[in-house]
């Protein structure tokens, strides 16, 4: 652990203390739970400006690092080969496409929450090289070609969502030009979920970037933001198809090798946002019943090699477990308990952050500032 790894780890131990009271824990699976209702809950962990200061290296460090990459990219014939910055001139960094849009979104989302962040300047140059008129052309022509219509389907196309609700929602100067240049291609990924998502029987339960709950939840996420009644409406219409009658979710059954999501708590998040409240409170008792249960437990997922691009993905899980719980909890008030759940899986992977591989360098940044995030 280098120093600056060092630094941060002290950071988040003492954003995870409180003044108040020794007895302010995280309830441990092995946490004899008889009298868990003495158990003070533990606030949320909140992002601060320390921790922006650090974590903004991470994106920095990536959004225009060409090499190593994965384009997953359909070769239709050798004029679709290309180097990566030729054929995504936006959106060429960070190992792959969809890291490289999170990797902007965490730069927005930094310095429009902590506007005074060390290098405030850098970020902002970098976001309008990046998202540029001609380069968003670029990467609108790459969509439209006749083997990319599933390209980035749907964890890639829910990123830049997000992105675009981020600098929709940023109080600067910057973010208008960007928002404008942005526009073209996300016009196109909305008619792209809008077409998709009537033709999708089934959906895709797995833990992995395909995971259809993870890909609606972000779009409905835009979709409210805009009030795009059309997006709003055939999300809201499919995921109600989709998982209305699911019940018993095996999350005793998780983590895959793999996962970076929750399949049953990523359905989870998507419904809460989609059902009502008493309807959410029926569906909950046929899905996962136990979440109301104030000694729920689930042990955080854990990595064995962080140089691993695969098993770090659970470093991923760990965050993305976390945000789920931390917006339930937010929305619902009965789900207070679930916050230390979601504190402890933080806990475990935010320290391995910095200093880390490239294998998870490149992307967790994002994923660990979405679950720091107060949205409450």
């Amino acid at each position: 652990m280098n120093r600056l790894s060092i630094l941060f780890f002290s950071m988040i131990i003492a954003a995870c203390n409180t003044s108040e009271t020794n007895s302010n824990k995280i309830i441990e699976p092995s946490v004899d739970q008889e009298d868990v209702s003495k158990v003070v809950i533990e606030k949320s962990l909140k992002l601060t400006k320390d921790q922006a200061n650090t974590l903004v290296e991470l994106p920095l460090a990536c959004i225009h690092t060409e090499y190593p990459n994965k384009l997953g990219q359909t070769i239709g014939s050798k004029e679709d080969l290309g180097e990566p910055k030729v054929l995504h001139p936006a959106f060429y960094g960070c190992f792959d496409w969809h890291s490289a849009v999170h990797g902007h979104w965490s730069l927005v989302k930094l310095v429009k929450s902590f506007p005074e962040i060390e290098k405030a300047t850098e970020i902002k140059t970098k976001l309008i090289e990046s998202i540029s008129k001609e380069n968003i052309e670029a990467e609108v022509l790459y969509f439209k070609g006749k083997h990319n219509t599933s390209y980035e389907r749907t964890y890639g196309w829910a990123w830049l969502l997000k992105l675009a609700e981020e600098i929709h929602t940023w109080d600067d100067p910057v973010a208008k030009n960007l928002e404008e240049n942005l526009q073209p291609l996300i016009d196109v990924i909305v008619q792209r979920y809008i077409d998709f998502l009537p033709k999708l029987k089934y959906p895709i339960r797995v833990g992995e970037h395909t995971n259809t709950a993870f890909g609606l939840s972000f779009a409905l996420d835009y979709a409210n933001t805009f009030d795009n009644t059309k997006l709003k409406n055939v999300i809201a219409s499919r995921a109600k198809d989709f998982y209305t009658k699911d019940a018993n979710c095996p999350i005793g059954w998780e983590p895959s090798g793999y996962d970076f999501l929750s399949p049953c708590l990523e359905e989870v998040d998507l419904m809460r946002k989609v059902l009502d409240k008493p309807s959410f409170d029926k569906w909950v008792d046929d899905f996962m019943p136990q979440l109301k249960k104030p000694d729920f437990a689930i042990p955080v997922g854990e990595v064995s090699d962080r140089t691993d691009g695969k098993l770090v993905h659970l470093d991923g899980l760990n965050f993305s477990r976390a945000w789920v719980l931390y917006g339930l909890a937010n929305q619902y008030p009965e789900y207070e308990h679930l916050i230390n759940i979601a504190n402890q899986h933080v806990k475990y992977s935010l320290p391995n952050l910095v200093g880390d591989s490239y294998e998870g360098g490149h992307w967790l940044g994002s994923f660990a500032i979405y679950a720091l995030d107060d949205r409450s």
